[in-house]
Parts: C-alpha cells; sequence; structure tokens
C-alpha cells in the first residue's frame, strides 16, 4: 500500500458530481428509508446495503447516507442528553479528540460534510488506523481551543485512540497549543476511548453514533464551529 501523502483532507475528486444538488433529494430518500429499517431493528450493514442498492448509490454516497441516518430512538435519545453550545461555561469537557478534529480539519479542506438525522455534522473522512496531520491541522486546534475559551469551557480532556498510528504525535501537538495559550487541557491516549468518555461522566463532545447513545450529556461543538466559524464550509443537509 502507498503511504499516505495528502497534505488536506477534503473532497474526493468524485464528490462534486456524487454529491451536487441534483443527487441530494435521491439522498434523502435514502437516509429516510435506512432510518426507518433501523427503527425496526435493522442491523447497518444489511439495512445500508439494501437502501443502497435500490437507489444505486456509490460507495462515498453510501458512506454518507449511513452517518447521516439513526434510529427514531437514536434520534431521541441523543436529543435527550444534548446540551446547548451556550451552556459550556465551567463544564468538564471530554472530547473525542480525532472525531472533532478531523471533522474540522475536514470542513477548513473544503472536504463534503452531512447534517445528519440528529442534528450532527459529520465528514467523509476515515484514517484507517493511522492518522496524519495535514496543512489545516494547527487551525483547527486553534479554531476548537479559541472556541472553548469563548464559551468559557472548564477543563478540557482531550482522548485519543491509542491503536491509531501518530496518537503520540499528535496528543504532544495538542499539550504544546495548550501549553502556548495557558489552555486548561489534558491529553490522554487510549485503548478504548468511547468507554473512557462514557466512564469520565463529563460534557462529551462527539459526533460518534454509537458514542453518543451511551453518554450522559454532549455537546453539539463540530456543528457550531462549521456553521459559525468555517464561512466556506460544504454542508449538505441530508436531515
Amino acid at each position: 500500500m502507498s503511504p499516505d501523502l495528502r497534505k488536506h483532507r477534503g473532497a474526493h475528486p468524485e464528490d462534486r458530481k456524487l454529491f451536487a444538488e441534483d443527487q441530494l433529494p435521491k439522498l434523502r430518500a435514502a437516509v429516510g428509508e435506512l432510518s426507518w429499517l433501523l427503527t425496526h431493528d435493522y442491523m447497518m450493514k444489511g439495512a445500508s446495503k439494501l437502501v443502497g442498492d435500490k437507489f444505486a448509490l456509490t460507495e462515498r454516497q453510501r458512506l454518507a447516507m449511513s452517518r447521516a441516518a439513526c434510529s427514531d430512538q437514536s434520534k431521541a435519545h441523543r436529543a435527550s442528553t444534548r446540551v446547548a453550545i451556550d451552556e459550556l461555561k465551567d463544564q468538564q469537557i471530554i472530547i473525542d479528540g480525532f472525531n472533532l478534529l478531523i471533522t474540522i480539519e475536514a470542513a477548513l479542506s473544503g472536504g463534503v460534510l452531512m447534517l445528519g438525522r440528529d442534528g450532527c455534522v459529520r465528514d467523509l473522512s476515515s484514517v484507517h488506523g493511522s492518522y496524519r496531520s495535514v496543512d489545516e491541522t494547527n487551525r483547527a486546534i486553534e479554531l476548537i481551543g479559541a472556541t472553548l475559551d469563548e464559551l468559557g469551557a472548564g477543563s478540557v480532556s482531550w482522548i485519543l485512540d491509542k491503536p491509531i498510528s501518530n496518537s503520540g504525535r499528535l496528543a504532544q501537538r495538542l499539550r504544546n497549543a495548550a501549553a502556548e495559550h495557558e489552555s486548561d487541557w489534558s491529553v490522554e491516549i487510549a485503548f478504548n476511548p468511547d468507554a473512557e468518555i462514557v466512564a469520565a461522566g463529563g460534557l462529551a463532545i462527539s459526533s460518534d453514533g454509537p458514542l453518543l447513545d451511551r453518554v450522559g450529556r454532549w455537546t453539539n461543538l463540530a456543528r457550531h464551529l462549521v456553521e459559525k466559524r468555517v464561512a466556506d464550509a460544504w454542508l449538505i443537509d441530508l436531515s
């Protein structure tokens, strides 16, 4: 396998065609049908193949559909546990590190983002066991830090996936950024970040659907950042 030499987390060459305006009605219908199947206890893998085949979706369109869809039960639970973005003052924040950072990198790089049925913004990036920083990484970290400061967040804990290579390098980069800006951040590398985030009991920042179904409280920081701080972000509404 050739090394990943990308300097941006931007759009795939086919994305302008795959997510053009004329494709959106089909994608929204697919999200609706997949969500109905999930609500009726179908498994994601089988249901997404069923719906993807029906609408003749490409692999990337299927990925967008699956990331935008959720069951009625999950939608209701996530709405009930979501904390408004203006209620972060003095809160203990725990960040699903790769999840948030990669979404903001993609937004800054011009990658396609989807607004999902649960109100979360998600990207189409995938780290596949290895994370590589891009030209937008430092800017993304600064944007996240500045916004948390503006919102008056209390302590901030970043949790990174230990099994993902280069997590140690990213951890050091985050610690350096915190020291430079005198931010109250801790950075932890964990084998099972989701379990750590759930157990911590703080206010979680993530758009990972299965994680949001397990945490007691979360806030939608990625959507806030994309809508308020990345003016030219490519965001399609599949909700």
